[in-house]
């Protein structure tokens, strides 16, 4: 049987004083690239251009890096504190933890989710996924249970308290280090949604986990950001079709598994 929302909950969850906030996990530690999200382009870190996109979502509140208590963060720390960010350290491995605690610190009534390896993230899609999140009837809704947006638009939203239903039932390590699985494995006990793009374009992989997926975006901010800070989704496929021969460059990079 489907979980589902009171009539009071979604009204609560619609109204004008529901806290949306947006929590990045972020850390210096990567098995692929060692500290990738401060790996700058033109003088920028990669961080750096995802929150300015991040903070243009006009559906989101507020703000949060969930970090780590790891001494290799307090870099992480000290961006935050320059970009007048606010943050949480937890967990390095729990993630689901350090996510719980940093929505309980900050007082989120709609968590949206987000990764740090996504520096060109469209705040359009941010804005749509949540729209659809507070208008109707769900626990979760994403734009990734079936791909079709590109790899690095990935956008998650849930309730404070499904994330705590999370927090207090998923036991296996996967489940933990990443965050969401165990609500959408569980579809008969949460409301599931995903938001699908007008075509599947899944196939474009605009992360960073590996120095070429580094190489591609470097392309695509060095292209786009000084004429057009605030491109779109749209205006990278457009480039792309323009520079066919950038896909290619991370086209072989195989996404990491869960548990991996």
């Amino acid at each position: 049987m489907l979980h589902c929302l009171s009539d009071d909950a979604k009204v609560q969850l619609a109204g004008d004083n529901v806290k949306k906030t947006a929590i990045i996990q972020a850390r210096m530690g990567s098995s692929r690239l060692p500290g990738k999200i401060l790996k700058q382009v033109d003088g920028k870190p990669l961080l750096a251009y995802q929150v300015e996109r991040v903070r243009q979502a006009a559906a989101i509140d507020d703000i949060v890096i969930a970090t780590t208590t790891h001494f290799a963060d307090d870099e992480v720390v000290d961006f935050c504190k320059k970009h007048d960010l606010s943050y949480y350290r937890g967990d390095e491995d729990d993630v689901l933890s350090r996510y719980y605690e940093a929505a309980s610190e900050y007082k989120a009534d709609v968590v949206i989710r987000l990764t740090s390896d996504c520096p060109v993230i469209d705040p359009k899609v941010i804005d749509r996924t949540v729209g659809v999140f507070i208008h109707h009837d769900y626990d979760y809704v994403s734009n990734t249970l079936q791909r079709t947006y590109p790899r690095g638009m990935d956008t998650e939203v849930v309730s404070f308290s499904t994330l705590q239903k999370a927090y207090n039932a998923a036991v296996k390590p996967f489940e933990r280090e990443h965050v969401t699985p165990y609500i959408y494995r569980n579809p008969l006990q949460f409301h599931l949604k995903n938001v699908a793009y007008s075509k599947d374009v899944g196939f474009h992989r605009w992360t960073v986990d590996t120095i070429e997926d580094f190489l591609l975006i470097k392309n695509i901010i060095q292209s786009l950001y000084p004429d057009n800070p605030d491109f779109t989704l749209e205006d990278i496929l457009a480039l792309l079709e323009k520079h066919r021969d950038w896909v290619e460059i991370n086209a072989h990079i195989e996404q990491k598994k869960l548990g991996e």
